[in-house]
């Protein structure tokens, strides 16, 4: 870790344009090279040629999840290796890799460490979902929640209501593969780890679960709800012969019909500062 590229969300978390200057401080008290800067999703993310050119050794991602899953997507095959700070909402990803939740201390941390890790992620078609996938009328608040991001009420009211009547309204998902989930869900979570994929459907229709499923959903925590069932599977597919909805780690995707879901793994690229068994040892 010498060379780096920064890239980043300032619309997204906690990922201010004052905090990444005070890490390109960091970078500089550390003795780190900085070849490129990225705004993402003002400024096109970089192509992996052009990081080979300028000599680029990793990728620092200051952002939330979308942001890294578009980089992490978009640079599937660079060889070099990804520092993932905790810079948006839930920071999964970051709390997965590093025991510290300082970006300034993580970035110290990973000056000095050689240890790289890969991590499994959910794939249908070209689409992939490192933190999360979440199918069904559920996937609809995708829409809202970005529109309260960048604080634009009106849509937000609209597209609240939409989802609404999309969640409570009309039917729900079903899944094909999951042992023990076949009724109707309002959403679906699945989520990857190195043995499969984790599988939760939430059916909440009634004003109790419909409330505490809110409250999980702001805490993080929705598997925590009582309206929720779970199972593991290696494959799944969404049942029926409409598209579905989905949101892969937070951005809205449309699958066809019986689109293949199945568990990956990456390269052994991401920069892990964590030395306990809660990272995937590879």
């Amino acid at each position: 870790m010498e060379t780096l590229w920064f890239i980043t969300n300032p619309n997204s978390g906690t990922a201010t344009r004052a905090k990444c200057e005070a890490l390109e401080a960091v970078f500089e008290e550390s003795g780190l090279k900085l070849a490129g800067r990225t705004e993402f999703p003002d400024q096109p993310l970089p192509k992996p040629k052009e990081m080979e050119s300028a000599g680029v050794d990793t990728v620092v991602l200051f952002a939330g999840d979308g942001t890294i899953n578009a980089a992490l997507c978009a640079l599937e095959k660079w060889q070099g290796a990804f520092l993932i700070l905790p810079g948006g909402t839930m920071n999964l990803l970051a709390k997965g890799l590093h025991s510290e939740t300082d970006p300034h201390k993580i970035v110290h941390a990973a000056h000095k460490t050689e240890r790289r890790v890969a991590l499994p992620y959910v794939i249908a078609g070209k689409h992939r979902a490192f933190v999360g996938l979440i199918l069904g009328p559920a996937a609809a608040w995708g829409r809202a929640r970005e529109a309260a991001r960048k604080g634009r009420i009106g849509r937000l009211v609209g597209a609240a209501k939409a989802a609404w009547r999309k969640t409570f309204d009309g039917r729900g998902i079903r899944i094909e593969g999951a042992p023990g989930l076949g009724d109707d869900y309002q959403a679906v979570f699945v989520t990857p780890d190195l043995d499969g994929l984790h599988v939760a459907g939430v059916d909440a229709r009634d004003l109790g679960s419909i409330a505490q499923l809110g409250w999980d959903w702001l805490t993080g925590d929705w598997v925590a709800a009582r309206a929720v069932s779970e199972t593991r599977t290696e494959e799944l597919r969404v049942h029926g012969r409409k598209p579905a909805q989905a949101l892969f780690d937070g951005e809205p995707v449309t699958l066809q019909p019986h689109e293949k879901i199945r568990g990956g793994k990456s390269l052994e690229t991401f920069i892990a500062t964590r030395t306990d068994e809660e990272v995937p040892a590879t």
